[in-house]
């Protein structure tokens, strides 16, 4: 079915005391996770929530929360790398920082796909105008990354229409086409679901 009709069977539902997630599911094919790293960063045209950002920096920064280069040698600790993996959706870095920022943090960010990179989070400059100019665009991203046989993400919450729900849901859709190997070949189905719910399984075109 077309993920408007979907929609309708999920909003439907008994409600929850919480206001669910949307989330998109895509299963795959003839992708191997383990053997080909495939991950891409998208844009959704309607933000779904506020995200956590974290910046390494020289200096301490007011537009967001900062580690400065003083502060490294304190996640020297492997619980204190953990917990700050944990606490932050995204990493940022002033681009001459990310040497130490590697080897400090990388054993941690890497694995976990938070690393800063120049398609989103290093910044030439800390300035703050620069800043808030990423934290914008942060705050309109997705970012995708096949660990295994499928992919889950959110694409929004009940509270937002199904017009933005369904931009989401397509942005996100043509984002992982574009890394897929062969493109739709790699998609065996996508389903749509809420927090709570079976998931419902959507045409896309």
């Amino acid at each position: 079915m077309e993920i408007k009709q979907a929609l309708a069977e999920l909003r439907k539902l008994e409600k929850r005391k919480f206001e669910q997630g949307i989330d998109l599911l895509i299963s795959l094919k003839g992708v191997d996770p383990k053997k080909e790293n495939i991950s891409t960063i998208v844009n959704i045209p309607n933000k779904i929530k506020d995200k956590k950002v974290c910046g390494f920096f020289t200096k301490k920064n007011d537009v967001v929360r900062t580690i400065t280069n003083l502060d490294f040698p304190k996640y020297k600790d492997k619980k204190a790398l953990k917990s700050l993996v944990k606490e932050f959706d995204f990493f940022i870095a002033e681009a001459k920082l990310m040497p130490a920022v590697a080897t400090t943090f990388g054993k941690v960010l890497g694995p976990a796909g938070k690393m800063p990179s120049p398609q989103m989070g290093i910044l030439p400059t800390e300035d703050e105008k620069a800043t808030r100019a990423l934290l914008d665009k942060i705050s309109n991203s997705i970012k995708l990354r096949v660990k295994e046989a499928s992919v889950k993400t959110s694409i929004g919450k009940e509270n937002m229409s199904d017009e933005q729900i369904i931009a989401n849901a397509v942005a996100v859709y043509n984002g992982l086409l574009n890394v897929l190997p062969v493109k739709k070949d790699n998609v065996k189905k996508v389903m749509i679901k809420l927090t709570m719910s079976k998931p419902i399984q959507v045409e896309m075109k």
